[in-house]
């Protein structure tokens, strides 16, 4: 199960969570350093910055964080269910929430994402005379189960679904929840408990966009199955308002109303570039063809039926390119776009962008990516026009064949 990173607003850090113990931040190499006795990492080619200590020891699992502020953080931890708070660096003691979570592989508590200073229904005032009508909202995706958490693992109980709640911040404790997606995760072919994706944001239009892998289930026609079955929320990116409700249907009515994407595998890392407004996501291939993809309205990504254009050197073949007419394009409205970048199964993660100078201009609104199997942080330049990348050789086919292939990318 990927860790994931975010960017700290309104600071000189990147915030990665590499383990299970310890919170690392990229600064400034005139920053204090703490725990210099610590085993990090190393940034690469960039003697300008350093690594420090933003807290450690107290993570079981860390999955996903998000802010409340630039020193109020908040952290998942995956199979226990629960919500932990870092405020200047200390763990609080109890957490903000701990709910029942499914825990077989990929289960769990998930994705968060945090909203602040929202305006609640018009007439929230008018009803609720001693509340105020401003809150600050924390969405979180997981797998919920009845009963204790791993109890899918340990007393094979189904879990109840993959589920989208929201919750509102009322001093240390999330409060309440209201339930927005709930997608089936307990049929028989999805037991795996695998490709659950789990990555939630919230866009620039102030809707909440979460990808779903297609949980090792198949024969849906977000899968591209031209006959297959009616969209579950499997298998794409879904766009919802701050209430649950669909906003512009892009594909179509009913199930599909809330899919922005389909066709994706299984993925962990969704965000907006800060300049051009565009979506990006990362998506996991099987034994080949891990993919960096510029994600516009409708897009498909290909799975079932396509896996970018990964040609194997001395890897295992599988379902490579293919005949684009066995794609589904949902009466014309969705539409297919090769990725912009395409690798070896590095097991890739989250992706963010820079929206800062404060590690240096040449970063400013960089993408940045981390990956599971090697350990690895990369920094991508974008192209002009900022729909591809700016590679040289050998990347310039936009295919990274092996680890040495990427030593342009690597930043830590």
């Amino acid at each position: 199960m990927p860790n994931s990173m975010s960017i700290l607003p309104h600071s000189k850090f990147l915030i990665a969570a590499l383990s299970s113990v310890v919170l690392i931040g990229i600064s400034t190499a005139t920053s204090q350093i703490h725990n210099e006795s610590v085993e990090f990492p190393s940034i690469r080619n960039d003697s300008t910055l350093r690594i420090q200590t933003v807290s450690s020891g107290q993570f079981k699992f860390p999955t996903s964080m998000a802010f409340l502020g630039s020193d109020n953080i908040l952290v998942l931890e995956k199979n226990e269910g629960t919500v932990r708070r870092i405020v200047n660096g200390t763990v609080i003691n109890e957490p903000l929430l701990d709910v029942n979570v499914a825990t077989k592989n990929e289960r769990g508590l998930l994705g968060i994402a945090v909203a602040t200073n929202i305006t609640l229904d018009p007439n929230y005032e008018e009803h609720n005379k001693t509340k105020s009508a401003k809150s600050t909202f924390v969405f979180l995706y997981f797998t919920e189960v009845k009963g204790k958490d791993g109890d899918d693992v340990t007393n094979g109980t189904p879990p109840l679904g993959n589920r989208l709640y929201r919750y509102e911040v009322s001093e240390d404790k999330l409060v309440n929840p209201k339930l927005l997606l709930d997608i089936p995760a307990n049929s028989h072919e999805s037991q795996s408990g695998a490709h659950n994706g789990g990555k939630v944001i919230i866009g620039p239009d102030n809707n909440i966009y979460l990808v779903v892998g297609d949980m090792m289930k198949s024969g849906y026609k977000t899968q591209n199955y031209n006959h297959g079955k009616v969209p579950d929320g499997s298998s794409g990116i879904l766009r919802i308002n701050q209430e649950g409700k669909e906003v512009e249907m892009i594909l179509g009515n009913d199930e599909i109303g809330k899919y922005f994407a389909y066709g994706i595998r299984n993925s962990f890392g969704i965000a907006f570039d800060p300049v051009t407004g565009n979506l990006w996501d990362t998506e996991n291939g099987p034994d080949y063809g891990d993919e960096i993809n510029l994600v516009k309205p409708g897009f498909n990504s290909g799975w079932q039926k396509v896996q970018g254009f990964w040609v194997p050197k001395n890897e295992t073949t599988g379902n490579v390119f293919q005949d684009m007419e066995e794609l589904e394009y949902f009466n014309g409205k969705g539409e297919y776009s090769p990725p912009e970048f395409v690798s070896y199964t590095v097991g890739l993660t989250d992706l963010a962008f820079l929206k800062s100078d404060k590690l240096g201009k040449k970063y400013e609104n960089d993408m940045f990516v981390g990956d599971f199997h090697n350990d690895t942080l990369y920094h991508f330049d974008l192209s002009k026009n900022r729909t591809n990348f700016s590679f040289t050789k050998p990347l310039d086919d936009k295919i990274a064949n092996g680890y040495s292939e990427l030593e342009q990318v690597i930043f830590a």
